[in-house]
């Protein structure tokens, strides 16, 4: 017997992905702390502005990875199957965020496009960032069988019902619109107004939250 599933509207989903985006941007240890570094190292609010894109670009790789694997997974892969393994890639790199919260070392400050470009995708991968968006890009509900149709011998592979690649990327551009917006945002106003005091007098532990959110996801995946 199936599992009762209610599909999450259109909107709901764009707007949860944006969210995640922006939960990501307030993230200090995700790129705003290091723009407002480049800038305070430069004395120069340009080199603030600089940063913004290369942090959205290699964010952007990061996810962008994640669903086309996903969509590529998806052609060889049953919907079932395919949410299970989603399901323990989540519960585990949660588990994993948990135990293991240092973040990748850099080099320096001294970093031009590319390298900004790579630091950002390496900070967005090491924390699972693409992984939250999978759970949101699989169909919902179980796929009905298709009744056997004459003269076919050989079945087609097909796609999952209802995963359009189209959506998947739009997903991703909602993400890391929110993203940048939140970044940017912070990045700006730490920089010209509150400054980096304000690390000392209002810290979150986002690593230990997002390592949260990864299992509880996990284990919503294997009900939906």
């Amino acid at each position: 017997m199936p599992r009762a599933n209610p599909a999450m509207s259109p909107f709901s989903i764009w707007l949860t992905l944006f969210l995640m985006g922006a939960y990501h941007g307030l993230n200090p240890g995700m790129g705003w702390l290091f723009a407002v570094a480049l800038g305070l190292q430069e004395q120069n609010a340009r080199a603030v502005w600089r940063a913004l894109v290369p942090l959205g670009l290699g964010h952007l790789l990061s996810i962008g990875i994640v669903v086309g694997l996903l969509q590529l997974l998806s052609f060889s892969l049953p919907l079932p199957i395919l949410r299970g393994a989603s399901a323990v890639v989540l519960i585990g790199f949660g588990l994993y965020r948990l135990l293991r919260v240092r973040h990748p070392r850099w080099v320096g400050m001294k970093v031009n496009f590319r390298d900004l470009t790579l630091w950002s995708f390496i900070m967005a991968s090491a924390h699972g960032a693409g992984l939250m968006l999978v759970p949101f890009l699989l169909p919902q509900g179980h796929p009905k069988p298709m009744p056997p149709m004459p003269h076919m011998h050989h079945a087609m592979p097909q796609p999952p019902p209802s995963f359009h690649p189209l959506e998947g990327w739009l997903g991703v551009g909602f993400h890391t619109l929110g993203y940048l917006i939140v970044t940017s945002a912070l990045a700006l106003v730490v920089y010209h107004k509150v400054g980096l005091a304000i690390l000392r007098r209002a810290w979150l532990n986002f690593d230990y939250l997002w390592g949260w959110m990864l299992i509880a996801i996990g284990v919503l995946t294997l009900f939906w």
